[in-house]
């Protein structure tokens, strides 16, 4: 099957290594990757912020370039969720975009539900190789948006890892993008919730599927003197890559 990789505008500027273990597991499950070299954003900042012209903009050009793939794979729910979910409100003033969004959406898929639910992965490059405890973090938009939890858990069974869970593991980090800007206090008080049931869990590392929880719980881990505690994305674990 012939995949387009969204890598997403913060994976590429701050992480990229987590666009690169997408493409060995991409790979792995038996997938012909192609990653657009046009691609940019997928609007989430301007849709959430309220600017529908800038998020419809992106929107367009997301689909023009897309839409061609058997498949799309993101390594992140709360872009996926975006593309999936808001999109059709974006496009609901124009039938035309409507159409093309519509035959679209069905092969949209946040990376674990994809490499769990549609490509059926047997041969994980990580099985086996992950000895740390892990805990999960159920990011909001993947969870919400595209109902995934158990998929990332299954795969990381898959691959031998231990995942002792933490409490409220499907409450938020408290980023929502900039929403930490604008309450940056009760943001950080979600955030030391979220800190606290890492910590208490007894895990060496928290693993989620979203880059901007990374940064937030990571942030927030170091800024309070945790230096031990790593964050992965489910991405690096699977691939190996940590």
């Amino acid at each position: 099957m012939r995949v387009g990789l969204f890598v997403t505008c913060l994976v590429d500027a701050m992480r990229p290594e987590i666009g690169f273990s997408t493409l060995k597991l991409l790979e792995a499950a038996g997938c012909e990757v192609v990653v657009p070299e046009t691609q940019t954003c997928c609007g989430q900042p301007g849709y959430s912020s309220g600017d529908r012209k800038a998020a419809r903009a992106l929107a367009e050009k997301f689909v023009q370039e897309f839409e061609g793939f058997d498949y799309v794979v993101i390594p992140s729910g709360s872009c996926g969720g975006n593309v999936k979910t808001h999109y059709a409100d974006l496009f609901a003033d124009d039938p035309a975009w409507s159409a093309r969004m519509a035959r679209l959406a069905p092969r949209v898929y946040e990376l674990t539900d994809f490499l769990h639910s549609v490509a059926r992965i047997r041969d994980l490059p990580g099985a086996g190789k992950c000895s740390a405890t892990i805990t999960y973090h159920d990011s909001c938009c993947g969870l919400r948006e595209l109902g995934v939890q158990r998929q990332p858990r299954a795969l990381l069974e898959q691959a031998g890892v231990t995942v002792t869970e933490m409490k409220d593991s499907r409450q938020c980090c408290g980023f929502g993008g900039t929403f930490a800007v604008k309450y940056g206090d009760i943001s950080s008080a979600i955030v030391d919730d979220k800190c606290a049931n890492i910590q208490a869990s007894g895990a060496d590392a928290v693993v989620l599927g979203d880059l901007g929880c990374m940064l937030n719980i990571e942030g927030r881990l170091r800024r309070t003197g945790d230096d031990k505690t790593r964050v992965l994305h489910v991405a690096q674990v699977l691939a190996g890559d940590i």
